[in-house]
């Protein structure tokens, strides 16, 4: 693998082996303990405590405001119970207070994304915490515990204490950008004539615990471009790869930038970590993209530009990167590929 293994930079994303440290400490902290498979590469998993509350609407505390300040009859419409499972439906907002708890010191701070499967499921996950005017955000010196805002958009899902929806990565001094990259389409279609799949609305429940036991075809419809071009609905969720391969060094980490508006008019992505050691050792694997249309009908034509992967430093190598013997790896070396939910994905 390439990259600096034994170098350490006091500024960037911290690896496995420091996060494990932070909670062996108490910095990561659960009620009910942390489990060994939380930690990935470059983040940890976030999982999901015993209640949802179904909210009216999105929002966020604000300065000086806990979110459990809005747990009111004015913003929480019902309660479920999540220890035996409950359907999220689609369309709806749920908040969920999450089982780990942060005790940050000062410089260190967290930023959350969807993971992989998440978004490819699309369902919107957003973490909040005390205090934030902003989503996905921990600051640096955060202390008390967090919470997860879903929506499912298309498919509504069981979900159950303890499932992981999103995750969340440490950062030691302010985000460092050494490099970015452009990424674009692949709309050529491979042997099976497939170049992607657009979601079904009004499928089953998909169960989050059930990996690779749903029917593709319960669930989505394959998408063949004509002449290379592929006319977007509006509101349409579809899942699509991009043309160039993706390597992540074991020095660094990437994440999807938001898509720029001037690529477009649709959104490109909603999880967007990257860890260190994806597609490395000649096992080069490619972006996929969750892409939604946004008010009108857009035509994409193979090779468009689609968005950027924007690289920062780690601290050190991790100990165990990414598709690494070890590792919880589910999409080193993908193609155009479903959630791990699916048979055969």
């Amino acid at each position: 693998m390439t990259g600096r293994k034994n170098e350490k930079n006091s500024i960037g994303v911290l690896p496995d082996t420091e996060i494990r440290a932070l909670c062996d400490a108490g910095v990561i902290s659960s009620a009910g303990g942390l489990e060994k498979d939380q930690i990935q590469p470059a983040s940890i998993d976030l999982r999901l405590g015993t209640k949802a509350y179904r909210m009216r609407a999105s929002f966020l505390p604000g300065l000086g405001k806990d979110v459990s300040d809005f747990f009111n009859d004015d913003l929480v419409m019902h309660e479920l119970d999540l220890t035996q499972g409950a359907v999220l439906e689609t369309g709806c907002v749920y908040l969920v207070p999450l089982k780990e708890v942060l005790n940050l010191p000062e410089g260190l701070s967290g930023a959350a994304n969807p993971k992989s499967s998440t978004g490819r499921i699309d369902v919107f996950v957003r973490m909040i915490a005390n205090g934030s005017d902003r989503f996905d955000a921990a600051r640096a010196g955060y202390e008390g515990p967090l919470y997860v805002e879903i929506s499912p958009r298309t498919f509504s899902i069981l979900a159950r204490e303890g499932d992981r929806l999103l995750q969340l990565r440490l950062r030691n001094g302010p985000q460092n950008t050494v490099r970015d990259e452009i990424f674009s389409i692949d709309l050529k279609p491979g042997d099976d004539d497939i170049a992607g799949y657009r979601a079904k609305r009004h499928s089953r429940v998909l169960d989050l615990k059930n990996v690779n036991g749903h029917m593709i075809d319960d669930f989505w419809e394959p998408v063949r471009p004509y002449n290379g071009a592929l006319v977007l609905d509006p509101g349409e969720f579809y899942i699509l790869a991009s043309k160039e391969k993706v390597v992540i060094p074991v020095d660094e980490a990437a994440e999807m930038a938001p898509i720029a508006p001037e690529f477009g008019e649709f959104r490109a992505h909603y999880a967007g970590f990257f860890d260190p050691g994806f597609g490395v050792d000649g096992i080069e694997g490619k972006a996929v993209l969750e892409v939604r249309s946004r008010e009108v009908p857009f035509i994409l034509t193979d090779g468009q530009p689609m968005g950027r992967l924007v690289f920062e430093p780690m601290t050190m190598a991790p100990k165990v990167p990414y598709g690494a013997a070890g590792s919880f790896s589910n999409y080193q070396g993908q193609g155009l590929k479903l959630s791990k939910h699916f048979e055969g994905k």
